[in-house]
């Protein structure tokens, strides 16, 4: 068979993806084989892929491709999540686009165009996945809004409403004014960003002299103004004891109260209390009992309440009662400043804390295994330095808003009669029942979009699970695949969809939801920055694959991301990963270009013997970083095994010679050993690039339905310590004659004479050495005529596991070079004298000997001996110097 030239991995990837899907390579049923099981964490389906996608994905790609080579049965479910604040304002920007707005429609239509952009759009980053290899069991993709799994969302909520875990409280939220919406924690986006502090002053009552100044960045906020707070211990106001401040613009009379809450070195000490619209003025009003007033209303314009400015928005007003506190001597100074802000990361708009009645999750009450889970090391996080910042999440955990004012989502099941009573139930009628026939609407807000994805582990395999009560006990599939075995994703969502996973795990099937929570770190660009498309670096990820390759750009990712520390990305991963698969079509290129013919070398069986113990010692290496997820790890190992000791060793040390112009045949035996070891490392490589080791596994020899994405994983043997040992020595040897020849100018094929002092484990291996080398033969150095240069001493054990150790010299000699290289020998001598001088010095120190750890001081005296020999090595070949 001829093999291209080159490698168009363009078409490669087309027809091993199709041939995989339609082949059923990827789909899994539960049989008799250990589960492996990846939940893919679901994507907003308004998404497109990105970077952070890139990682994720080609992570679990890799984990789950393994698992399949292991044995196992794997399972990678795919899906999307509805995401009600990203697709509502999509589809709002859609009706406004085609002249609709969304306040002249019904629910029922607004919904019917969700859907309707939801099929169009929903699915493109699952396709887009399919270009970069993603091997998930597409015949089980999911959607977080599909009926059955929507349906076990809304029992969900009836069942913890019922155990006393969710209630509805007029409580402090982040409010999206674009959105129209409280959002969660993890929406909100924190900038660094330009502002203003205004110091205004308030007037004392009873005294037209006397006034306490404050500092705010939303002088906006003082028209809900109902305190000013002061340290209790603070004696610039200790006389304010039971006095009333007056607030500007609106001339309302406040008290001065006294709480240690209170900073007194920040600012004047002196804060303004405004509990309707700050989290912690909340607080402090809550425990004095001071009034609430609601300045603004939902769209951020200002309120009936606020008694001026009403309706203008927030950030006229700001500039507005800026002047007008100016004009009526309040305004005492304005500095500039940087201050961090909240955005919703779904309209950007500036969020406001807003006192708002809305629906909650008691999580105190429900998280305690979620919290031992972790501790415990029942769930492992990877790395485990996360460990610390779960659990200071978890004990100091708030209660969770779930309710959202919007239309796109699970809507929650709760109903109100005229009189406001609440019935939380599963239909109208059911609520009917509940209210004793009296009339009720339904709650018009839908649930936080994070509520219907922390039971996702649970209803991709079973939805029925939540609401067919105890004596159900799951179908096939969640019985099979739960729990699931790792999960990949990242940091900032560890607490607000990891955690709720596991406790939404020991809820409702009694067990963690996943073993191991790999914690990828954030994709940035070579200054550091978080790559995004307004800062215009983030490279289009299909661009990418398109110009590198998919493996490529698989191993480009992986080269630069251990887990848990964010990456700097940069292109030229992505050529390097190129060019490593252009390694590999080459290299295998050159073993079919092998003719065969004659006997085995000594030099081919020590070559051989070898690779085979280097594959086996590497293999057990990588097999070590997969148990313990260090993919990046496990990916460059296996880059230098094909790399340096396949391609750029082993391949040299069997290449045939070249005579009379053309190269001579291979033994059979070598050419089909290096063959089997060329199909071990496709083995090992299939997981990081999935195309080009499928194609080479093919363009060996004919296959027909054997396939590697499900041929087994390589079973290691026992390394030989001591070959490896010898082996490095020689490898060695030859880099420094190398260097040599370059340092002397000498030609590559110049003669060299290769001499020994003790050295003779060596001579197992005489013929690689002197093909490795280029030498021309190996002598004991009393042998060598010539300039003679040392290449390195040491001690070798004698024979494997023995503790007693031979000292060697290892020499080589360039017969024809006429070069006296006495000074770069007094250069070495003088160095190794003083290398042993400071060993010495140490070794004479009582108090290191007697305290120091034993392996320590053997260490010492080791550098010792190893000093001791390169020093009486090179003063005998000075003494052999005319």
């Amino acid at each position: 068979m001829e093999i291209p030239k080159t490698y168009d991995p363009a078409n490669v990837e087309d027809k091993w993806y199709r041939y995989w899907s339609e082949n059923g390579f990827f789909r899994s049923l539960p049989d008799h084989r250990e589960p492996y099981t990846i939940v893919i964490p679901p994507p907003n389906v308004t998404g497109v892929l990105h970077m952070g996608h890139m990682l994720n994905n080609t992570i679990q790609d890799v984990l789950i491709r393994r698992a399949r080579m292991l044995g196992k049965n794997a399972c990678w479910v795919p899906g999307t999540d509805h995401a009600s604040i990203a697709t509502e304002a999509k589809v709002v920007q859609m009706l406004r686009e085609r002249g609709i707005k969304k306040s002249d429609l019904s629910r029922e239509q607004f919904l019917k165009y969700a859907w309707e952009w939801k099929e169009k759009y929903g699915g493109i980053i699952l396709e887009q996945l399919k270009k970069l290899g993603a091997s998930c069991d597409w015949e089980r993709t999911r959607f977080t809004m599909d009926p059955d799994l929507s349906e076990a969302v809304t029992d969900t909520f009836i069942d913890l409403y019922r155990k006393g875990y969710i209630y509805r409280g007029l409580r402090m939220v982040n409010w999206d004014p674009v959105g129209l919406t409280a959002v969660s924690d993890e929406e909100v986006i924190h900038k660094e960003v330009n502002s203003k502090l205004y110091y205004v002053r308030y007037r004392i009552e009873g005294s037209a002299e006397e006034w306490i100044t404050i500092a705010t960045t939303r002088p906006e906020t003082i028209l809900g103004d109902t305190a000013v707070c002061v340290h209790p211990e603070d004696e610039r106001y200790a006389h304010l004891k039971g006095r009333s401040v007056i607030i500007p613009i609106v001339n309302r009379r406040v008290p001065v109260i006294f709480d240690d809450y209170i900073d007194r070195e920040f600012g004047t000490g002196a804060l303004k209390v405004t509990p309707a619209h700050d989290v912690n003025d909340y607080a402090i009003g809550l425990k004095h009992k001071l009034e609430v007033i609601d300045t603004l209303a939902p769209n951020g314009t200002m309120s009936e309440a606020a008694g001026f400015y009403i309706g203008e928005d927030r950030f006229a007003v700001r500039k507005k009662i800026a002047k007008d506190l100016e004009a009526a001597g309040h305004m005492v100074k304005v500095e500039d400043i940087r201050n961090k802000v909240g955005f919703s990361e779904r309209t950007d708009a500036v969020i406001e804390p807003k006192l708002s009645l809305q629906w909650f999750v008691n999580m105190k009450g429900i998280s305690a295994q979620a919290l031992n889970a972790v501790v415990s090391g029942e769930v492992k996080l990877v790395p485990d330095k996360f460990n610390n910042t779960y659990r200071h999440w978890m004990e100091n955990v708030q209660d969770w808003c779930i309710s959202r004012q919007l239309w796109w989502g699970q809507r929650i099941p709760a109903w109100y009669d005229q009189e406001g009573e609440v019935y939380v139930a599963k239909t109208e009628a059911e609520a009917l029942k509940l209210s004793g026939g009296k009339k009720v609407r339904q709650d018009e807000d839908v649930l936080d979009t994070w509520f219907s994805s922390w039971l996702w582990p649970i209803t991709v395999f079973d939805p029925k699970v939540i609401g067919a009560g105890k004596g159900y006990q799951g179908n096939a599939d969640i019985n099979y695949y739960y729990p699931t075995n790792d999960l990949v994703t990242a940091p900032e969502i560890l607490f607000f969809w990891v955690a709720r996973m596991i406790i939404a795990g020991y809820e409702y099937r009694g067990k963690k939801p996943f073993e191991n929570v790999y914690l990828t770190g954030i994709v940035r660009d070579k200054q550091g920055r978080k790559m995004s498309k307004s800062l215009g670096n983030s490279p289009d990820p299909l661009g990418l694959i398109e110009k590198y390759s998919a493996d490529g750009v698989r191993v480009g990712m992986l080269l630069c991301s251990p887990a848990g520390n964010d990456l700097l990305f940069d292109e030229s991963y992505c050529e390097q990963g190129r060019n490593f698969a252009n390694k590999i079509w080459n290299a295998f290129r050159l073993i079919k270009s092998f003719s065969t013919g004659g006997e085995t070398s000594d030099s081919n069986r020590s070559a051989m013997q070898w690779f085979h113990s280097r594959f086996a010692e590497q293999q057990h290496i990588i097999n070590d970083h997969y148990r313990k997820l260090r993919i990046s790890d496990a990916l460059m190992t296996t880059y230098k095994l094909v790399w340096d000791d396949f391609c750029s060793w082993y391949l040299e040390m069997i290449k045939p010679e070249f005579k009379d112009g053309k190269p001579q045949p291979l033994d059979r035996e070598t050419l089909d050993q290096t063959i089997e070891f060329f199909e071990d490392l496709l083995r090992l490589l299939h997981p990081f690039m999935p195309f080009i080791t499928e194609e080479l596994w093919s363009l060996i020899c004919e296959r027909g339905k054997d396939r590697l994405i499900a041929a087994p994983w390589p079973v290691p043997g026992e390394p030989d310590r001591k070959l490896l040992s010898h082996i490095s020595l020689l490898q060695g040897w030859a880099e420094g004659i190398k260097k040599e020849k370059n340092k002397q100018g000498l030609k590559m094929r110049e003669p060299v004479i290769l001499a020994h002092k003790n050295a003779e484990f060596l001579l197992d291996h005489r013929d690689l050495a002197l093909k490795v080398t280029g030498a021309e033969d190996m002598v004991p150095l009393e042998q060598v005529v010539g300039n003679v240069m040392l290449n390195t001493s040491g001690t070798v054990a004698a024979e494997a596991g023995e503790r007693n150790k031979a000292e060697y010299s290892l020499y080589f000699s360039f017969p024809n070079s006429s070069k006296d290289n006495s000074k770069e020998l007094l250069e070495e001598l003088a160095y190794q004298q003083g290398f042993l001088e400071s060993v010495n010095k140490k070794l004479s120190n009582e108090k290191f000997v007697q305290n120091a750890k034993p392996d320590l001081v053997a260490t010492e005296r080791r550098k010792k001996s190893d000093a001791e020999a390169r020093i009486r090595a090179i003063e005998e070949q000075l003494g052999k110097k005319p």
